[in-house]
This record gives C-alpha cells, structure tokens and sequence, in this order.
C-alpha cells in the first residue's frame, strides 16, 4: 500500500499533501493498518481512501489547527464537545442538535471546529475509538443540517478509520425520520450496524448514569462552560495516609503545615512523605529483578512490553495499564525514562484518585536515567475501562531542588507549553473463570435465542411491509384528493368568469 501511494499519488504532485502527514503515514503501521481494515483490506480503495483523508487533512490545515485559529463563539456555544465514556470504555463525543442553526456563512468554520476536536482526541488518545451521542431533544427541522452531517459523517467514514465505535441517536423527533432515511445511504452497511436509536428508557444500555446528564435519567451534573476546554478531571492519587501534600494547586505553606502534621501522625509512615529519593537501576539489573520478583513495592508488578517515545521521557507502557481481578494482576508498572540532559519532573494524576495508590506519583528523575512507578488498586476497588492516568513532565533548570517545596514552587511557574503530557487508560484482562463460563454455555440455548431473534426480525420486517403500503395508499389517496380539490376550485372560477 505504501510503495503504490508513493509511486501513484505522492510522485504526482509534491504539495499535494501535508508533507509531516506523508511521513506518518509511511512510519505508522497503525495508520495503514486503520485504512486497509475499514477497506476491508482492498488496496485500491484503500489508497483512495488515504488519497482523500490527506489532501482534507491539508485542505483544513490540521497539523497547524489550534483553539486560537477557531472563532471562540464556537466554543462558547457549547454544541460540540468531549466529555465522558460509555460502558465500553470509549469517550463521548457529544453534539447538542438544538444548538445547531443552518448558515452558510459559518458552515466552514463549523467544520473546523468537529475537526479540531477530532484530531485533539486522535493525539492524545491514539487508536481509542469514539462513541457519537446527538442529543435531539428539543430539536426540530430547522436544526438539521444535511451538509453538516455528510461532513460528521466522512470524518469517521473517510478521515479518522476505525474511530466510530456506535452512534447513539437521543430521542429522535419523527419528523426527522425522512432525513435520516437519506443519512443511512451515506452511512454504508458497516456504519449502519453502528446506529443505535435510542430515549431516555434505553440509553443506560450503552452509557452508565454516571456519565449521562439529568436530563437523560442520569447523575453527571457537568455543565458546559468555556473557558477552559473540558477534559478529563485528573486529579493526585491517594497516598497511605491522605493526598499527596506536593500538590501544585496548593500554597508553599501549606504544604510545608500539612506535611509536617502527616509527619507527626504517621511517623511509620515517613518515606512516603519524604522528597522522593528513586533508586536508579542498569536496565539488566531492573529485569532481572522483575523477573525473580524484587521484594518490596515491585513485586508483583506487571512489567510493561510497550514503550512510548516521548521528547523528555520514555514511558512504559505506550497506551495501557492492564488490571485483573486476580490478586496477581492488581498491579502494574509504569517506567519512565529521561532521554533530556537536564533532570526532569513528573507527577502522575488520575480520574480515579480514590481507586489507586501510585508510587511515586510526584517526583524527578536525573539525566539519562529511570524511574520506576508502582500503580496498584487500593482496597476492594476494581479498575474500570473508563479510569485514565496522565503522566505530566517538564524539564527543570540544573539547580532546581526536586524537595517537596522547590517541585510544588516549579510545577507553578512553569510554562503550560513546556510541559509534556501523556495518557494511559486502564484494560481489564478477562478471567478465565468469565471466558470458561462463555465455551460453556448451552448450544441449544444459543440456537433457541437466534431463532427468537429471527421470528422477531421477521415479524417487525412484515409490520414495517403493512406499514409502508398503508403510508403508500396514504399518500395515493392525498395526490387524488388535491387534484380534485384544484379541479372543483378551477372548475368553480371558470363559471364564475362565464
């Protein structure tokens, strides 16, 4: 595929493309990978497929896009935004239809705007699929907009493949239901499968309440409000005794009070209070370790196979902390390595604070060396695909101390761009108790089911029959009524004239 873009496309015309998309192209699998799938691995419409994502890509400038270069009213209006997963671990992408209006006048920078947030997911959650949620409550004709929704439409046909996990419709009006006949003959028999129509009775089957706004039965009481962007809400794990105390957010001192009252109470617990003091390993003796199990915070820790190649660090893993329900799986290792000259501070946040320990979460690590980070389930908590972790990073002047004090001082003063950040999202492996229990479930139950299934099927297939011909006869009997109703007005002015 890459040999035939390069020769057939890219050899064509130079500018043609976003030169930085062309490189990635030919330096991630992945990205080939998403297109072949999506084309059901057919090379010539895989490479049509690529053909037209980048020169859109190009056309909309996305590798320069940023929120500065979008009109802040769109922000402000909050019709578009992220926020939240559903029961699968995937993030919501929400458009509020009654906020929409039609106008040709803003229809490109509603584009670039869909884009903008599109490709701010695709960078910071790599390979993570997106579940699409229109809420059309109290939406009517004049929020439909069908250029705009092509547009969605292609963004996950075209432009970003293998990035639509479903597409949850809210409450759909009846009177929509015409537009959305021609909607699904854009869609494709794969997107189509994604559709799922949905009220307020059955939309906790694919997103938690948790996640869901009152107005649709749940208990997230997020408001959209701009600025800032909303994002996840990261926050410091829990040490054994209570936050951690070098929290950025915090005054010198009070961090300098609350430690030393920590301290006083939990003399056995000092280390963990201390400035962190990580001991640096050689890579062959940190895996042999590992694999012996190191006695203390290490053993039993999942060592990472995947490595992410940062500007300041390396972390392992590239994407993922992989939990089970074993007590063997219930931790996992994050190493970090410094690739900069210059000694370089970390901390570790969380959208499950309460649900983890992590060791260290907020420290520094010197020139060219690593650290070790234990994150382990605390208590009977079990993880979820929706928790996240966020690894921040900046680089520190030579004589910057990495005290308690000197990191909460740098972590206020330091510039927001230079700091590099790094998600990971939580996988929960299967136990085999679950994967056991799926082989060993009854043939003749399964078989009853599909047939349920297809006795159903075929009933709804022969109502919607009766249906449409009822609605055929309808409209039949209108056409004719009209036409004699024209005729009689025709026939009664014609007589009128004579």
């Amino acid at each position: 595929t890459r040999q035939r873009f390069k020769s057939e496309y890219v050899g064509e015309s130079q500018d043609k493309y976003d030169s930085r998309d062309v490189e990635r192209l030919f330096k991630e699998d992945a990205l080939v990978e998403g297109y072949l799938t999506w084309r059901q691995f057919v090379v010539e419409d895989t490479l049509k497929m690529i053909d037209e994502s980048l020169q859109w890509r190009k056309e909309f400038t996305l590798n320069d896009l940023t929120e500065s270069s979008i009109p802040r009213w769109m922000f402000e209006s909050g019709a578009v935004f992220l926020h939240g997963y559903d029961k699968e671990g995937n993030k919501l992408f929400w458009f509020r239809v009654k906020l929409h209006i039609k106008d040709a006048k803003t229809i490109l920078d509603k584009k670039r705007y869909v884009a903008f947030w599109l490709e701010r997911y695709a960078k910071r959650e790599p390979g993570m699929p997106l579940t699409v949620v229109f809420d059309m409550s109290e939406s009517g004709l004049s929020n439909i907009d069908m250029d705009f929704v092509k547009y969605i439409i292609n963004c996950f046909k075209v432009y970003y493949p293998k990035f639509l996990s479903k597409m949850i419709m809210y409450e759909m009006p009846w009177i929509m239901n015409a537009a959305w006949k021609i909607v699904k003959t854009w869609l494709g028999p794969e997107a189509i499968s994604k559709l799922k129509f949905v009220t307020k009775s059955d939309i906790q089957t694919y997103v938690g309440p948790e996640h869901l706004p009152p107005h649709m039965g749940g208990t997230d009481q997020f408001k959209y409000s701009y600025p800032p962007l909303p994002d996840d809400d990261f926050q410091s794990p829990i040490c054994e005794n209570g936050p951690i105390v070098s929290e950025d957010e915090s005054d010198i001192k009070d961090i300098e009070s609350e430690s030393k009252e920590t301290l006083e109470s939990s003399f056995n617990s000092e280390q963990s209070l201390k400035p962190k003091k990580v001991n640096f390993l050689e890579d062959s003796q940190k895996s042999e370790d590992l694999d012996r199990g190191e006695p203390g915070r290490l053993r039993g820790a999942r060592k990472p196979t995947t490595t992410f190649k940062g500007t300041l660090l390396d972390i392992s893993p590239s994407e993922e902390l992989r939990f089970g329900a074993k007590e063997s799986e219930r931790k996992c290792l994050i190493i970090l390595n410094n690739v900069t000259k210059n000694h370089v501070a970390f901390k570790v946040r969380t959208t499950a604070p309460e649900k983890y320990r992590v060791k260290p979460s907020n420290s520094s690590c010197e020139p060219g060396a690593s650290v070790d980070i234990v994150v382990s389930l605390h208590g009977g908590f079990q993880a979820s695909p929706q928790d996240r972790f966020l690894v921040m990073a900046a680089e520190m002047e030579s004589s910057a101390g990495a005290g308690v004090s000197e990191l909460a001082l740098f972590w206020k003063e330091v510039s927001k761009a230079k700091v590099m950040e790094h998600r990971l999202r939580c996988h929960l492996l299967e136990s085999p108790k679950s994967i056991l229990s799926n082989l060993s479930e009854s043939p003749s139950a399964t078989s009853n089911e599909h047939q349920d299934l297809q006795s159903t099927l075929m009933r709804v297939m022969a109502t919607n029959s009766r249906l449409e011909q009822k609605l055929d006869s309808c409209v039949w009997t209108q056409k004719v009524l009209v036409l004699m109703v024209s005729f009689l007005c025709f026939y009664q002015l014609f007589g009128l004239s004579f």
